[in-house]
């Protein structure tokens, strides 16, 4: 009876280990960690991080939080409208083979589509360097100046020699949300200051006010409302621009179409037949010049 109570004992003993160390396993468990190395619990919040920026720009953290998981693929996010679109296959990157059977985003798609919802409109289609180079920026920030005077919202661009590759979104304290590159999720991720990073921008809180895209090739705008005054920039291919007010002036016939109707673009200080403005001759919403 004593050998049989012991061997009870033991047995009893060997469960309550086995139960102790599956409790310890599945403690274990519970606190995984992600790809990055970092417990899920601990993942990053995607929102506004830090006080100060514009409604515009806080709306547009806001919509771009919102895409949070969705798939990057490359070229997405550049349909006739804003919105996911499905990719494209990158020949340099083999990552991108499943891109066209992605919905989801490329950096400057979710940057368009977070700044349409957010200003109305189509402020900033175009690739990363149409977007930080785009009419609606109102200040810019260099490398060297890092995320101290950054904003909610403003724009981080990664490239160099005048090219810009790659397009991120400010959150505040230190992180952005991005699109960042096949194979991947929209995600939020540590400011990256090394490397080529290029600078940021800020985008204007008018930016989806009085915005309108040009077309055509090598337009230029001009310092007067006259072909015959002198020449201020050359559009090389369709581009977003601001316009600030139209008048009737000097008649021009062009691409078929004759209007007198001139606009004036207050970032170039300059002016543009309306011929080369998508709109009516006559553009609905954008004030008389005074």
């Amino acid at each position: 009876m004593r050998m049989r109570r012991t061997a009870t004992k033991a047995a009893v003993t060997a469960l309550m280990l086995l139960l102790t160390w599956a409790g310890a396993a599945g403690a274990t468990a519970a606190t995984a960690v992600t790809p990055a190395g970092a417990p899920r619990a601990a993942a990053a919040t995607c929102a506004v991080l830090a006080p100060g920026a514009s409604a515009t720009a806080e709306a547009a953290v806001r919509a771009a939080c919102e895409q949070i998981g969705v798939w990057y693929t490359w070229g997405g996010g550049h349909g006739p409208q804003p919105g996911p679109t499905y990719g494209q296959v990158d020949p340099s990157d083999p990552d991108s083979a499943h891109d066209p059977e992605r919905l989801g985003f490329d950096c400057s798609g979710l940057v368009r589509y977070a700044y349409a919802r957010a200003a109305g409109g189509d402020p900033l289609p175009g690739n990363a360097y149409h977007q930080f180079h785009a009419p609606q920026v109102s200040q810019r920030f260099t490398a060297a100046q890092g995320t101290g005077p950054l904003l909610a919202g403003d724009l981080l661009a990664w490239g160099s020699g005048g090219s810009v590759h790659h397009i991120a979104i400010y959150l505040g304290a230190g992180k952005m949300v991005e699109a960042r590159e096949s194979g991947t999720r929209i995600t939020v991720s540590d400011v990256r200051l090394g490397g080529d990073y290029a600078g940021a921008a800020r985008i204007a809180a008018s930016a989806g006010s009085g915005t309108f895209s040009t077309w055509g090739t090598d337009v230029w705008t001009h310092e007067e409302a006259s072909t015959s005054s002198p020449r201020v920039h050359r559009f090389p291919g369709p581009t977003t621009v601001r316009i600030e007010c139209q008048k009737h002036a000097e008649t021009v016939t062009a691409e078929g179409y004759t209007n007198d109707a001139w606009s004036y673009l207050p970032e170039y200080r300059a002016w543009i037949t309306n011929i080369y403005i998508r709109g009516g001759a006559w553009l609905d919403g954008v004030p008389t010049c005074r």
